[in-house]
């Protein structure tokens, strides 16, 4: 097993909207992209677990070969910058990816 953060080279979160937050892993390589996507531990199930949320708050999770990227976004419990909003540029989101394990 490898954590996340040892392969991949970007692991960010920023917001996509006033209503969403996206997710953005980004690697140097094609073999560790390969890794981690063939690994199936990046999914919509694995990804609402991990952020303990339901797995219809995440609108989308896709791959993309030619950037040896994959994204994922959520919607937000409440709009960016309304009261009790605890992240209003959502960066501070992707702290969980960083211990993600890979096999």
């Amino acid at each position: 097993m490898t954590r996340l953060t040892d392969l991949a080279k970007t692991i960010r979160s920023k917001n996509a909207g006033t209503d969403k937050i996206t997710f953005d892993i980004i690697f140097t390589d094609r073999a560790n992209y390969e890794r981690v996507k063939a690994s199936n531990a990046i999914n919509r199930a694995s990804m609402a677990a991990l952020y303990k949320i339901d797995e219809k708050r995440i609108t989308d999770l896709v791959t993309f070969d030619p950037a040896f990227a994959i994204k994922f976004t959520i919607l937000r419990e409440r709009p960016s910058g309304s009261a009790g909003d605890g992240d209003i540029f959502g960066a501070q989101q992707y702290a969980p990816l960083l211990s993600l394990e890979i096999p």
